[in-house]
């Protein structure tokens, strides 16, 4: 295998996404207008925000050629708002499974929308504490979190008739393996894209990786994510690296399959930092973060979101946005 970036990548679109995209979005629509009835108004998934918390990132120099496009193209600083989640579409308890969520939005860049809008707003990077999906496209996905909406019986019932006893049972294993990973906090732990954007004329996964100064993971379940994470921040600048995997052939490194876990090199390209603040302290910043949109989409057209999952994610971002009122 070649490690040799490329700018070879194609994507796949289905002639019927449209039509199943616009149904996704309607599913999660209903699904969210029912959580917010619950939960008052509040998005789809990552639905419970931990933290807030407001930074800098600085683009590094001297990159490789498939690094050095968009935002990354020369050395520079910009503000930057975090939002640290969990994952679920219920404000669960944070001693449960589930996936963890590190939003960045960096603000004041400068060209094209991914959206073809005009000007981009902010560059978003949407990271997840697992290096790939759980499911390979958009559709099992959806069908998924929609049946674990309606409860563990529904999904079970609707994992005995998509995969048999058997089939579902070992989808069930492969549930409990993925939500269940130890996790070692939001200062330790690497958070990844899991799907692919465009890098210029190249397609890379985007990684977040702690410097060891933000302090050792944690070993033993949290029931505070966020007091374990202000804590430190309370207490010193938090640091991570911003790095770039590059996509070199569809056999090794695809598009449109985003539960595989590409094997090619990362490169650094950024550092992210926190400056120490109090998080708990800024009820301002919570709310306005709370409230802000965090998109794949709210991009650059040099980083334009690729492969099904992120197709989708267009659609379905921008429905779950009108229905909390932020777009």
């Amino acid at each position: 295998m070649s490690n040799a970036p490329s700018t070879q990548w194609k994507e796949v679109v289905a002639p019927d996404e449209a039509q199943r995209f616009a149904g996704y979005a309607r599913q999660f629509a209903e699904l969210q207008a029912r959580k917010s009835q619950k939960y008052g108004n509040g998005r789809g998934l990552h639905r419970k925000q931990l933290t807030a918390a407001y930074g800098r990132l600085e683009v590094l120099g001297d990159l490789p050629a498939f690094a050095a496009q968009g935002l990354f193209a020369r050395p520079a600083q910009y503000d930057v708002r975090v939002r640290l989640s969990n994952g679920g579409m219920d404000k669960a308890a944070d001693h449960k499974p589930d996936i963890r969520g590190f939003a960045i939005s960096v603000r004041g860049v400068q060209g094209d929308s991914a959206l073809g809008n005009g000007p981009a707003k902010s560059q978003d990077f949407l990271l997840i504490n697992q290096e790939k999906f759980a499911f390979p496209q958009s559709a099992e996905f959806v069908d998924f979190v929609v049946a674990a909406s309606h409860g563990g019986g529904a999904l079970i019932k609707f994992l005995v008739q998509r995969h048999g006893l058997l089939g579902a049972a070992r989808q069930i294993a492969k549930t409990v393996k993925t939500f269940g990973r130890p996790f070692g906090g939001f200062a330790s732990h690497a958070m990844f894209s899991a799907a692919p954007i465009a890098c210029g004329p190249y397609a890379v996964r985007v990684r977040l990786v702690p410097h060891a100064s933000n302090g050792a993971p944690v070993r033993q379940v949290q029931h505070d994510w966020d007091a374990e994470f202000s804590g430190r921040l309370r207490q010193q600048d938090l640091q991570w690296d911003l790095q770039l995997q590059p996509f070199v052939d569809e056999a090794t490194t695809p598009i449109e399959d985003a539960s595989v876990d590409w094997p090619t090199p990362y490169t650094t390209v950024a550092r992210l930092t926190l400056p120490r603040q109090d998080p708990a302290a800024d009820a301002a910043l919570a709310a306005e973060v709370e409230a802000a949109v965090f998109d794949p989409w709210q991009a650059l057209a040099a980083h334009r979101p690729l492969g099904d999952v992120m197709r989708a994610r267009k659609v379905v971002y921008f429905e779950s946005q009108k229905g909390r009122g932020a777009a």
